[in-house]
């Protein structure tokens, strides 16, 4: 029966793989926005318009900067923007929907998300006009932000239970199943970082079963330039974010990368 199951399990996986790594009936509507929160849109060259919100900082500091960030696969983009504006109140801070995900039109693959990403960081530089750029990327969202970073099109990028390979990371959670010859929706982070000089921050969380460790070291040895490794003790994929060690670890990343904001 296991093995019945294993296999159907398989075949529904074929045609629509994107159906499981991006949930989009699962995002969740947004919580509640600071009153300074704007809506933002930029329209992809398939016809497809991603929105998003920019939350502008509680307080203008010098340099300025922009937290430019990418949630994890069932994460609302309204939530990533407010969460990282609590993290850093000096920072612009923007944050788009995927596609696919409502509002944003289109449907969400791997290639498509990483080639939205690049939209979405002009469109944001162009608003916000900043002194620098810095990528944060939850889950599946450290993919994206690593292909910034790897393109050099970003000052930093922070990442949050990263993973080398999307397909690896596929693979080491479904075992008994030949991932590999199905599985279209490759990031593969570590080849993106492997030749790059932007600075990069890693926050691993100790008992992720998600992103499984192996995943992560694949990642950290890939990274030529990474100023900050931080493993949370204790955290899983989806509890880091209520340890207050690991809010104080993203504002210290976020100092090594970028000039401290005054």
């Amino acid at each position: 029966m296991v093995a019945f199951i294993a296999g159907l399990f398989a075949i529904s996986m074929i045609p629509t793989p994107s159906q499981m790594l991006f949930p989009t009936h699962a995002v969740p509507s947004p919580g509640s926005m600071p009153s300074t929160a704007q809506p933002v849109s930029v329209a992809a060259p398939d016809g497809a318009v991603l929105h998003g919100v920019a939350i502008p900082p509680a307080r203008e500091a010098r340099p300025r900067m922009l937290i430019l960030g990418f949630g994890g696969n069932a994460w609302n983009g309204a939530d990533v923007a407010a969460y990282l504006h609590r993290l850093y109140p000096e920072a612009q801070v923007v944050a788009f929907h995927y596609r696919g995900y409502r509002p944003s039109t289109g449907e969400p693959s791997a290639k498509a998300l990483i080639a939205d990403a690049p939209l979405v960081l002009d469109h944001a530089v162009d608003l916000v006009k900043p002194d620098a750029t810095v990528a944060v990327g939850f889950s599946i969202g450290s993919g994206v932000a690593a292909s910034l970073a790897g393109a050099g099109l970003v000052d930093g990028a922070i990442l949050v239970t990263p993973f080398d390979s999307l397909k690896a990371a596929a693979a080491d959670l479904f075992p008994w199943l030949p991932v590999g010859l199905f599985f279209n929706q490759e990031m593969d982070a570590a080849a993106f970082l492997s030749g790059s000089d932007v600075p990069v921050a890693i926050l691993a969380a100790e008992r992720d079963t998600l992103i499984r460790p192996p995943r992560t070291d694949g990642l950290r040895a890939k990274a030529r330039k990474l100023v900050f490794d931080r493993t949370i003790a204790g955290a899983g994929h989806n509890d880091i974010y209520e340890r207050p060690e690991f809010a104080a670890a993203m504002r210290e990343a976020l100092g090594k990368i970028a000039p401290p904001m005054p």
